[in-house]
């Protein structure tokens, strides 16, 4: 699942926390993973750490990885820091396990040999970043010198307190129903989160942030939207439900995408049906199918009352049989295809 946080990601994380927190700031850094808001905010309080205000040009060297010469980089990590204790030298997506070979091994000697004054961080935003178990010496230099720091999407807990924070910022308050609705909605990353919660802090009108305030201005994401959908088709709102899939196609959303993601919630739906089934509750759904709380499960379960198992069957079947022909068959008509298989899983019910 995208965003999992492990238990080592976790640990690397809570490190910089602590280290930031004493004082103790490791050497070198390297920061990765899809929390670009939660990346950019230990930044720039590393950078509000170790450069004195009026010496950024001196002593703060930001580096585009892109064609950099690791002259040049040896360069800025050597550089004296003036009217400083410390320099801070970033470096934006630079993709080290793609360089040469001579620039592999200039690097290994730069990450041996870092200033105690300096503390160097590799930022992959753009780039992903993904080791290369082959380049064994590249390996044991950031095993040996470099703190990897993943900013992951963060557990519901966290989030919790935050929504709250930020919505509060906006003048309102909001209880954990509306914000597990927001995060089902809207998705769990901060940096996505931001202006949805100041869209809807700006349209409501009450003290709180209600549903109705969120559904009213909110810009889903994909997966809510084919939740809705398939949602229709179960309650007997085709209509509704095709309405849903004309927006989708008119924000041109690929129809293979949107086959995909209506293939993985019927499958989700089917896997509900077989929990009511057999007795099953939320928490089983929601471990299943590793969800990060159990809103979804609720949701799922919830609407998976409203059809069979050989209902949920068929429309996995008819999933499946379609994204084999999309994939395989020219000039289908894409878009066709998708209403039919829409009006085919209304009229089965």
């Amino acid at each position: 699942m995208a965003g999992k946080t492990t238990k080592k990601s976790s640990a690397a994380f809570d490190r910089l926390r602590a280290d930031l927190k004493a004082g103790t700031l490791q050497n070198i850094y390297l920061f990765y993973g899809e929390e670009s808001y939660l990346r950019q905010r230990y930044l720039e309080e590393i950078r509000s750490a170790l450069v004195p205000a009026g010496f950024e040009e001196f002593n703060d060297h930001r580096l585009a990885g892109k064609g950099l010469a690791m002259q040049a980089l040896a360069d800025a990590v050597e550089a004296m820091p003036m009217m400083a204790e410390h320099t801070l030298v970033t470096v934006t997506d630079l993709d080290i396990f793609k360089l040469d070979e001579s620039s592999r091994k200039a690097l290994v000697e730069i990450l041996s040999d870092v200033p105690p004054y300096c503390t160097l961080i590799f930022v992959y935003d753009l780039l992903e970043y993904k080791r290369d178990g082959k380049m064994k010496k590249l390996t044991a230099a950031l095993d040996a010198y470099v703190q990897e720091v993943e900013f992951c999407q963060q557990d519901r807990a966290a989030l919790m307190k935050w929504v709250k924070r930020r919505a509060a910022a906006t003048g309102h308050d909001i209880d954990s129903a509306a914000v597990d609705h927001l995060l089902f909605t809207c998705g769990s990353l901060m940096t996505d989160l931001v202006p949805e919660i100041e869209k809807i802090g700006a349209y409501a009108k009450g003290q709180s942030i209600t549903i109705a305030d969120i559904n009213a201005v909110a810009d889903p994401v994909l997966d809510a939207r084919i939740f809705d959908m398939t949602n229709c088709i179960t309650s007997g709102k085709y209509d509704d439900g095709a309405k849903i899939l004309g927006e989708l196609l008119r924000m041109q959303t690929e129809p293979i995408v949107i086959l995909a993601a209506m293939g993985k919630e019927l499958r989700r739906l089917y896997t509900a049906r077989m929990a009511l089934d057999a007795g099953k509750d939320r928490m089983w759904l929601r471990d299943l199918w590793g969800m990060r709380n159990d809103y979804p499960a609720k949701l799922l379960l919830g609407a998976a009352r409203s059809v069979d198992h050989d209902w949920c069957q068929r429309a996995v079947l008819r999933c499946q049989i379609l994204d084999r022909r999309m994939k395989s068959e020219k000039n289908i008509n894409s878009e066709a295809e998708l209403k039919l298989l829409m009006m085919e899983l209304a009229g089965s019910r």
